[in-house]
């Protein structure tokens, strides 16, 4: 097994433009990951999107528990980066627009700690107004 910063790849891939992360497609072609984008006020859509596009893009099975409560409490642990550990969205009267990735790898050179998943989020948050948001940034990182 050969040993990736999961964590440090879903911050960037997260954070790049469409047109910056093509300069990177040739080197992630041995890497699981996925990519989306969901803006909301619901913190329950966030989680959606992210749990559906980890799915239909195959890094997590849906039939073993492990893998969707490991992605679960890596999903929670980026929004509590990005929400400044009030994972709270809407009741707060804030909206989220967000760029999200997932990436599955095995982020230790020893074989027996097996795989984890990361989830980076990077986007603005802030009141519901338009131009009233700032940059924010989240990443959650948990085994399988």
């Amino acid at each position: 097994m050969q040993k990736i910063a999961i964590g440090k790849l879903a911050i960037l891939l997260a954070s790049l433009s469409e047109e910056e992360l093509n300069l990177f497609k040739p080197d992630l072609a041995q890497v699981s990951y996925c990519q989306g984008k969901v803006g909301s006020m619901n913190m329950q859509k966030v989680i959606a999107a992210v749990e559906t596009a980890a799915k239909r893009n195959g890094l997590i099975h849906d039939s073993l528990y492990r893998e969707t409560h490991a992605l679960y409490h890596a999903i929670l642990e980026g929004i509590e980066g990005l929400t400044r550990g009030k994972p709270a969205i809407g009741e707060m009267s804030r909206t989220v627009g967000l760029r999200f990735s997932v990436v599955r790898g095995t982020p230790y050179s020893e074989s027996g700690e097996g795989e984890w998943i990361a989830v980076a989020f990077y986007g603005t948050i802030g009141a519901p107004v338009k131009g009233a948001e700032h940059e924010t940034v989240g990443l959650g990182i948990n085994h399988i």
